[in-house]
């Protein structure tokens, strides 16, 4: 069968289409003024450029943002911009969860900053490398509507039709309008770890999801 979709599912989809969001995150970031420079260069991002970076909006996006922003509560206590240079994180491999680490924290594999991997709990885990305080920032159960995995799934395999593809957008896309307008405490738990050790993997054998329906015809 080319494409596949349960009747739960499709009760549970609403209407093709999508809706508007209107971008409403911020944070600000330290980086060095220059190639050689100071740690004085301070600049605010919002949602947008998040967006321009990775190359669209999705609710993976804004939870990685979200729950980056909760773990710095209590890895910059004292507030202020996330210092692009004192952060390394480990994320689940997720292509917006990935894209949000390190562009808010300024990991890179290449600096020892940054690794994908699945053998952990949650979505990411943070260290600081002045002091090497470490949290996991994890998504709290029933956050996530569980209709999401369960046809992303079926996406994922290539087996939603063009019509529930984008239903399954719409579906996300609402999702991203609760967490804009929720509260992030309710939303995920951060985690300190006491004994953490930056174990650093390279592999190359993740699926980059967003991609694969790329050539799906539209909607008739």
């Amino acid at each position: 069968m080319k494409y596949f979709i349960s009747l739960l599912s499709i009760l549970l989809l609403v209407a093709c289409g999508s809706s508007d969001i209107e971008p409403a995150l911020t944070f600000k970031t330290l980086d060095t003024d220059f190639s050689k420079g100071r740690l004085t260069h301070i600049q605010t991002h919002t949602l947008a450029d998040l967006e321009q970076f990775h190359g669209h909006l999705c609710d993976g996006l804004v939870l990685g943002a979200l729950a980056i922003q909760e773990a710095m509560k209590v890895l910059q206590p004292e507030g202020g911009p996330i210092d692009r240079t004192n952060f390394r994180i480990q994320s689940k491999p997720s292509p917006c969860l990935t894209d949000a680490a390190v562009y808010m924290t300024g990991g890179r594999y290449q600096f020892n900053t940054f690794f994908v991997d699945t053998a952990f709990e949650g979505l990411y885990i943070l260290q600081r490398v002045d002091n090497s305080q470490a949290v996991r920032v994890s998504l709290n159960v029933g956050v996530k509507p569980p209709v999401i995995d369960s046809l992303g799934a079926i996406a994922v395999r290539r087996q939603l039709s063009p019509c529930a593809i984008d239903s399954l957008r719409s579906i996300e896309d609402k999702f991203t309008e609760t967490l804009l307008t929720a509260q992030t405490e309710d939303l995920f738990t951060v985690s300190i770890l006491t004994d953490f050790v930056w174990e650093p993997k390279l592999r190359y054998d993740f699926s980059k999801i967003d991609i694969l329906n790329k050539t799906l015809p539209p909607c008739e």
